[in-house]
């Protein structure tokens, strides 16, 4: 088996002292600083990635709201008549249509107003 030099101790402060590149001050240099501000940014982090999922559905619905609008049907309307056609389409993918394909946009909300 190889032994190492490296004392374990040492090791696990500098992969702390690693992710802490870049933060301000002492949070970057002082090993118990380093600790606290290296575990409020994974927290952070944690909680970013949930958010970051949040943020894209608003973002689509509101894509999907404003392109609706401008043809005359509110966002809650169109989701209903979405509903009642079985037309399965995620908001991801709608608001990709009314961003890239407008007149497609057009003909799934004309579809959707006469049923």
């Amino acid at each position: 088996m190889r032994v190492t030099c490296a004392v374990s101790s040492r090791k696990r402060r500098k992969r702390v002292l690693e992710r802490a590149k870049g933060f301000y001050g002492a949070s970057s240099k002082q090993i118990r600083t380093v600790y606290d501000a290296v575990d409020k940014a994974g927290v952070h982090a944690y909680k970013g990635r949930k958010q970051k999922k949040q943020q894209y559905r608003g973002l689509w619905i509101v894509r999907i709201n404003a392109a609706c609008r401008e043809l005359g049907v509110n966002y809650s309307t169109f989701m209903c008549g979405l509903k009642k056609a079985n037309i399965e389409l995620n908001r991801k993918v709608l608001s990709d249509l009314a961003i890239r394909e407008p007149q497609e946009f057009k003909n799934l909300v004309e579809k959707v107003t006469q049923a």
